[in-house]
Parts: C-alpha cells; sequence; structure tokens
C-alpha cells in the first residue's frame, strides 16, 4: 500500500478535529436543552444514590419545601415519615429496579420541610440494573389535592340524604348508601344491572327514558316526580333529579340524585282532600256564612243568599248597612260588635234583618274577627233564621239557643281544624331541615320511633347478652283511646298522647327507652331491669302517672294503660320474638279488664294462635254456609207486644259448635269481609222475612245492624237496591242501624248514603245512641227515625241517677225531633217500668227473649201480634 504524503495527512488529520469540534458542540446544546427540560418539568425529578440524593429539579425542592443545597445534603430517610417506611419502600421497590422493570407506586406519603405530609405518585427505573451503586432516577408527581380531592367527594357521597346512583347506557355504575337503603339493596349487589330495578314495570321504565334523555341530550337537567318500587316489592313516591356528568360528552353518563317523598305525597293528597271536605262543608252548611270588611260584604255561602233572597252571588260587595231595617239598628249593632271585638270576644246577638223583598225576619248573628290584634280587620259571621223560633214557647227558646250554641261551637272547631290546616302546611316547608330527627323519631311527640326502637333494642339485647343482665320491653296500649279520638277530634287525641308521652318519660329512667310505634302504642325497654320485680314497679308507677286526668280545652280526660311485659333471656333473645311476646301480653292485660301489666307466658302464645286459627277459619266460613241468623224480639213498651226483630250473626263451626260475635265480628271488621259477610245478613234477612210471609205469619219491620266499614262501601246502596228487587221484600219492613260514630266520621258523605236508603223507602235508626259524639246540627238533617239507648245506660238505671238523667233527657232530645227510642239490655221489671214511665216506646233484652234462631222465632209471629211476657 503506498504511504500518504505528508499533505494529505495533514487534511485528515484537520478533518478529523472539525467531525469532534461539531460532536462536543452538539453535546453541549443537547445538555442544555436537557436542563432546560429539568428545571422546568412540572413533575420532580430525582437521582440518587444508595442512601443519598445525588440530584434533583427544582420541582422536587418546590414539593418538599428545601432549597437545592438543603435537599443534596439530606438523606432520603429524612422525607419519608418514618423509617420503617422508608425500609418498605426500598424492599419493594429494588426487586423491580433489579430486573430492570419500570416501578411504579399511585400513592405515597413524604414529609415536607414544616412536618405536614405530601402524597406523590412515584416512577422509578435503574440506570444499571446489574449495579445498584450506579443509582435510580425518580420521577415525583405530587396528588395531594387530588387525593383530598377524592377524600371529599366520597364522603359526600357516603353521607349524604340523598340517593345518588351514576348510570351509564342507563346500567349502573356506582350509587351511594342513602340510594341502597333507600331501595333496599346491599353494597354492591346493584352494580352492573340496568336501572329497569327500580321502575314498577317495562312500560314505566320506556317511558321515563323517553322523556329524561331527550332532555338530558340537550343539557337541561331532568326532574321529575314518579312511582318507583324497592327490591323487596314495595312503591315509593320518589323525585327524581338527573344530570349529564359532562354535557359535551353524554356518553360518559349520568348522575341520578333520588329523594323518597312518599310520607310528603300522602300528605299532601290528605290536605287537598281535607280542604275539599271543609269546602263541601261551607257549600252545604244549614247557616248563612259571610266575611266582611269595611262594611262589606265580600263573600257568603248560597244559605246566606237564601236568607236574605239574593241570586247567587248577588251579595258580593253588597254593604251591611243594606241588611237592616233602619240606621238605628245598624248603629246599635255596630257599637255591640266593637265592644265585642275590643274585648277580644266572639260577638253574638240577634237583630232584625231586612231582606230584598222587605220583609224583615229576626237573626242570630255569631261573628269573629279573623286576626284578633286587628280591631277592624276581616271578620266572619254565621247566621241563622230564629224568626220562628221567638214566636215559640220559652221551653221550645231554650231548646234552639242550645242548638245554636253547638252549632257555633262546631263552627269554632271548623275555624280550628283550618288553622291546624295552615300549620300542617308550614311545618311541610320545614320538613327538610328536620328530616333526620324525623327519620328516627315520631313526629307527635317526639319520641324514638320504630327504626330507632329496634336499633336500641338490637343494641340493648347485645350488651345484655354480654353482661349476663336482664333485659325487659313493655309494650303499653292506651284503653279506650278511639272512642276519646273519635268523639272529641284528632286535636284532642293528638294532645292527649303528647301528654302521656311526657309522663312516661317521667315515670321511667333516664336510661330507659319510650318509643312510640304508632296510633296509641307505646313501647318502653328497660336495659338492666332488674327482674319481674323491678319490672312491676316500673309498671305500677306508669299506672300511676297516667291515673290523673289530662284537663284540655274544658275536657277532663281519663286513659288508662294495658301493659304487656316480657323479659330477656327468659321470654326470648331476639328483637323479633321479644316485641311479639310483649305484645301478646299486652292483649292478655287487656283480657283482664285493662289497666293492668301482664307478664308474659307461654299460655298466651295460645291465645294468639286461637285468634289466627280462627281468622284463618273465618275466610272460607261464608263458603262454607257456617254463618246462620238469630233474631232477638223489639217489643212495644206500651201493650208489651212484639214491634219487630233485631237480625243477629252468629257462627257455626264444623262440629256444631257456636262461636260468640264478640269473638269474630271484630276479626270480619280488621280483614275486610265484613262487607261480603254483612251483604248476605241482608239478602239472607229479607228472604226469611219473605218466606215467613208466605207461610202466613206475620210481617214485622227486621232491624239489621250496617258496621262503619260496610257502611261507607261504595256498593252498599246498589247492593241493597238489588237485594229488594230480587226478594220482592217490601222495603218498609226494613230498618238499618248505624252506631253514632260512624255516622259522624264522614259528614257529607254519610249524609248522602242515609238519603239515598231513605230513598227506597227504607228506614234508619241510630244505634249505641249517647257513647259517641253527636253534631245535633247533623242530627236533625239524618233522615233517621228511631235511636236506641245503649245498655251502658240501661245497666244500672235502677241505682243510677246519673243513668235516669241521661235517659230523660234523651227522650226529650228524641221527643223534640220526633223520633222514637229503643232500649238495649232490658233485664228487669224495675228497668222496664222506669223507661215506661219515661215514655220510651219500645224495648229488648233478656228480660223478654234472648236472640232466637228462625225456627223459633217463627213463633211469634202469629197474625195477632205476641204478648211477651217477662223471662224467668
Amino acid at each position: 500500500m503506498d504511504r500518504l504524503s505528508s499533505k494529505e495527512v495533514f487534511a485528515a488529520e484537520t478533518d478529523a478535529a472539525g467531525v469532534v469540534d461539531l460532536e462536543q458542540k452538539m453535546l453541549r446544546i443537547a445538555l442544555r436543552e436537557q436542563r432546560a427540560i429539568l428545571e422546568n418539568a412540572p413533575v420532580g425529578i430525582v437521582f440518587t444514590l444508595p442512601g443519598q440524593f445525588k440530584s434533583c429539579n427544582p420541582r422536587i425542592c418546590e414539593m418538599l419545601d428545601y432549597s437545592y443545597a438543603e435537599l443534596s445534603h439530606l438523606s432520603p430517610l429524612d422525607v419519608f415519615t418514618t423509617a420503617q417506611a422508608y425500609q418498605a419502600l426500598v424492599a419493594e421497590a429494588y426487586p423491580v429496579l433489579a430486573s430492570g422493570g419500570l416501578f411504579e407506586k399511585g400513592e405515597h406519603p413524604f414529609k415536607r420541610r414544616d412536618g405536614s405530609l405530601m402524597w406523590a405518585r412515584l416512577r422509578g427505573r435503574a440506570v444499571d440494573p446489574a449495579a445498584r451503586e450506579a443509582g435510580t432516577i425518580w420521577i415525583v408527581e405530587d396528588v395531594t389535592d387530588t387525593r383530598q380531592a377524592l377524600f371529599e367527594v366520597q364522603a359526600i357521597m357516603t353521607n349524604a340524604t340523598l340517593g345518588i346512583m351514576f348510570t351509564r347506557n342507563r346500567i349502573i355504575q356506582r350509587y351511594n348508601p342513602a340510594f341502597a337503603a333507600m331501595f333496599g339493596y346491599r353494597d354492591g349487589e346493584a352494580l352492573g344491572r340496568s336501572t329497569r330495578i327500580v321502575y314498577p314495570d317495562d312500560q314505566s321504565f320506556i317511558d321515563f327514558g323517553e322523556r329524561a334523555y331527550p332532555q338530558l341530550a340537550r343539557g337541561i337537567p331532568y326532574r321529575a316526580e314518579t312511582e318507583m318500587v324497592c327490591k323487596d316489592g314495595s312503591r315509593l313516591w320518589g323525585q327524581l333529579n338527573g344530570y349529564l356528568f359532562n354535557p359535551d360528552d353524554p356518553d360518559l353518563g349520568t348522575i341520578w340524585m333520588f329523594e323518597d317523598r312518599t310520607r310528603e305525597r300522602a300528605d299532601e293528597i290528605q290536605l287537598r282532600n281535607a280542604l275539599m271536605e271543609n269546602r263541601a262543608i261551607l257549600d252545604n252548611a244549614v247557616l248563612g256564612i259571610a266575611v266582611v270588611q269595611d262594611g262589606l260584604t265580600l263573600h257568603c255561602n248560597s244559605k246566606m243568599e237564601e236568607l236574605f233572597g239574593s241570586p247567587p252571588g248577588g251579595m258580593d260587595g253588597t254593604p251591611v248597612r243594606t241588611l237592616y231595617p233602619d240606621e238605628a239598628a245598624w248603629h246599635l249593632a255596630r257599637l255591640d260588635t266593637a265592644r265585642s271585638f275590643e274585648e277580644g270576644q266572639v260577638h253574638a246577638a240577634e237583630y232584625q234583618m231586612v231582606r230584598r223583598d222587605g220583609s224583615c225576619f229576626w237573626v242570630r248573628l255569631s261573628g269573629r274577627l279573623f286576626d284578633a290584634a286587628e280591631k277592624s280587620g276581616r271578620s266572619v259571621w254565621l247566621l241563622d233564621d230564629v224568626t220562628a223560633r221567638r214566636e215559640a214557647a220559652e221551653a221550645i227558646r231554650r231548646a234552639r239557643d242550645e242548638l245554636e250554641i253547638r252549632v257555633a261551637e262546631r263552627t269554632a272547631e271548623l275555624a280550628g281544624a283550618n288553622a291546624l290546616l295552615q300549620e300542617e302546611i308550614n311545618e311541610r316547608r320545614q320538613a327538610e331541615a328536620r328530616a333526620h330527627h324525623m327519620a328516627y323519631h315520631d313526629s307527635l311527640t317526639g319520641l324514638p320511633n320504630r327504626v330507632l326502637l329496634s336499633d336500641r333494642l338490637d343494641c340493648a339485647l347485645r350488651a345484655a347478652q354480654r353482661s349476663g343482665r336482664t333485659l325487659a320491653v313493655m309494650f303499653l296500649d292506651l284503653d279506650r283511646f278511639k272512642t276519646i279520638n273519635d268523639s272529641l277530634g284528632h286535636a284532642t287525641g293528638d294532645h292527649l298522647l303528647r301528654e302521656v308521652a311526657k309522663r312516661l318519660c317521667a315515670a321511667v329512667r333516664d336510661s330507659d327507652t319510650v318509643a312510640r310505634l304508632g296510633g296509641d302504642e307505646f313501647v318502653v325497654l328497660l336495659p338492666d331491669a332488674g327482674g319481674a320485680a323491678e319490672c312491676a314497679l316500673v309498671g305500677d308507677k306508669i299506672i300511676e302517672a297516667l291515673a290523673t286526668p289530662f284537663p284540655f280545652e274544658g275536657h277532663s280526660l281519663h286513659i288508662s294503660p294495658s301493659i304487656g311485659i316480657c323479659l330477656c333471656p327468659d321470654d326470648g333473645d331476639d328483637v323479633e320474638t321479644l316485641m311479639r311476646h310483649a305484645d301478646a301480653a299486652m292483649y292478655h292485660a287487656k283480657a283482664a279488664g285493662r289497666n293492668n301489666y301482664q307478664f308474659f307466658d307461654q299460655r298466651m302464645n295460645q291465645a294468639a294462635a286461637r285468634r289466627f286459627e280462627l281468622e284463618s277459619n273465618l275466610r272460607g266460613a261464608l263458603g262454607r254456609d257456617e254463618f246462620e241468623l238469630h233474631y232477638q224480639p223489639i217489643i212495644d213498651t206500651a201493650t208489651r207486644r212484639l214491634h219487630a226483630l233485631e237480625v243477629l250473626l252468629r257462627w257455626r263451626r264444623a262440629g256444631g259448635r257456636l262461636v260468640g260475635p264478640d269473638e269474630f265480628i271484630p276479626i270480619l271488621e280488621e280483614n275486610g269481609t265484613i262487607v261480603p259477610v254483612g251483604e248476605w245478613v241482608i239478602r239472607s234477612a229479607c228472604e226469611q222475612s219473605v218466606a215467613w210471609q208466605a207461610q202466613g205469619l206475620a210481617a214485622v219491620p227486621l232491624a239489621i245492624n250496617l258496621s262503619a266499614r260496610q257502611f261507607m262501601h261504595d256498593g252498599l246502596v246498589e247492593s241493597m237496591r238489588r237485594i229488594v228487587g230480587e226478594t220482592g221484600i217490601d222495603p218498609a219492613l226494613v230498618e238499618f242501624e248505624i252506631t253514632e260514630t260512624a255516622l259522624m266520621q264522614h259528614g257529607g258523605q254519610t249524609l248522602e248514603i242515609l238519603r239515598q236508603i231513605n230513598g227506597m223507602g227504607m228506614r234508619l235508626s241510630i244505634d249505641d245512641f249517647g257513647t259517641g259524639y253527636s253534631s245535633l246540627a247533623y242530627l236533625k238533617r239524618f233522615p233517621v227515625r228511631k235511636i236506641k239507648i245503649d245498655r251502658a245506660f240501661v245497666r244500672e238505671l235502677e241505682a243510677s241517677a246519673e243513668d235516669r238523667a241521661i235517659v230523660a233527657a234523651v227522650m226529650a232530645l228524641a221527643n223534640s225531633l220526633q223520633l222514637s227510642v229503643v232500649a238495649e239490655g232490658v233485664e228487669t221489671e224495675g228497668q222496664y217500668a222506669l223507661l215506661g214511665s219515661y215514655g220510651c216506646q219500645f224495648a229488648q233484652g233478656y228480660l223478654f227473649a234472648r236472640p232466637l234462631p228462625a225456627c223459633d222465632t217463627a213463633r211469634l209471629l202469629v197474625i195477632e201480634p205476641t204478648v211477651i211476657p217477662g223471662s224467668q
């Protein structure tokens, strides 16, 4: 090979030096670029050697609040929370780094300069996997704020009282505990399932999607109320609010919020019905009612227009002055009214007023201010034409005065009811703020409700099982509370329940629990009861605490408790068993005469089983033709001859044993089968009467009892009309007996039913008169012809002056309203004589005959009315 010349060698050397300089220049540029990247990187970058920081970028210094120089002199151990945490991370990372892999950790805490924690996401890779001393490159990302935000979102989801659900393509992706509790699903149970599970049926699911998702697609939140279904099939009324997770990308999913408004919806329906009932009462009132302000009649009811001979709407805006015959009468009325209103009283007086045709008549006015603080403000007036009463005898005048007072009292009660309704509306608006409290407490008394009681009882059971101490459960029911509630109104009943709750709390220890289950049922939970003797002392204290009368609005209310007591572990060791046994003991206390307490024993379970067995057999008794009718004579007290027959239902079970009505009729009432059985009674009695007449026997009226539930059944009147047509009985021979309480429960609806029955030619009577709470204003409008004095007033008639006074008053009232009277439960000649002296026209009872089967009753139905002697 030829040697190169010296010139060629120099040229080659010059070219090589140029390449080296270029490479070094490019290397310096690359180093500057890398340093710029490191210094401006948004994440921390650290190069470590075993046990020491080698170098880092500014971002990691900023994260840990150290300068570069300070951090360079620290050991990695100094930024860990503990030495153990450092060793654990090294042990976790080293195998991955040594294998040449990328070590990643989602969250790890580090300690800043001031001691506070920084949570970071880590990525690490060894410089040389084969040589640990070559060091490691770490990428550190601060996730403290992100982690905190996730915790806060999770806390909101977990603690929210609204149900929250996240869906994608109508598939459940996530939901919070409130949603799970609302619909009855366990954590995670509903994940991945279609939202169809919360709709009652397929059509509801489809309809909701067609309404909601087009609106959501336009970026508009969807809000609606609809019926939904829980896991166990129960229904709830829910309010839904839906939002797209990202309006720009609907496929990301939808957030739904649920609020259970079942109770609020029921309250709204009840309120609307109450307002409609009040409007019907005003429109059908027998008194003129007007609202007046600044001397003008703002509006009035149809009765008011009728009194003054005005066409409908003709009195609206009419000056009150034009209703008086002259200026003097008007001036006197104004002075009297102003005086009463200044004293904060209702103004009641009688004045002569003038109709549109110029004729004068006497009117009783009763007026009160809407707001007692505004003496010249709006007022309501009741007007009644009392012209005939003023011209009647003094005795009639006093009777009518009393009637007007009763009407005024009832009207005042109506105004009070309207005020209570307004208060309920205001309370409903505040209900959301009290939602948590109401979920665990009774809204009326403030006591723990069934949910909180169950929780406390469960906790007390576990504590008793750990400690071996005795736990007592007392089930308490108020005797005859329904009578007070029905006769004096729900406001009185609610007041009584609140006062009972206060006395119960005062009668037990602070560590005991008093809860209200609903209605008039209470439960007292006694942890660490100490045994039966101590429970008996508590029972005595409760009976004593409730023995003192409860004063309320002029009434002295008396109530007594029936208490059932069971002990854990003797009578059961779980919530359901203890509650059931305490309930059984309470029913035993009622059967033992009320106002006492009874401890549970196994015989009570037998009584409960007896009731269940009766209820089961009753459901098929009508189909098995096990019912039969007995008849008790009603006699004319003047002639002692047969006047009518009361129809009584009896149940003869398989084997021929006759079951008394006190055992099975309450069960028929509870389960609703009283309606078909009652229809059978009416038909069978009518068919028997027609059969007797075909045999040539006398046709006497039949008195048939109607239960409250049967009376309010929609098909009652049509059923009666059909039975009369099919049996051919004379409607005048059928008389229906309705209890006083049933008549007063439904106001105008009751009156319409009575009018339809009366229009068919059938007679009507009021049973158990004097045991309920009658409105005389309604009584005089009911088309009844007879009232029956309850046996409670007849039983002690010979010995009790009070009972004799009550019977005399009932007779006076009946005579003034031209009603006949039947006395029930007549058992002695002395009772019979006293009733005759008071003018009682009819009587029935064991003195004359016990209830008889149809074959024995036929002997009494001869053509000549039978004289019925006293029973021996």
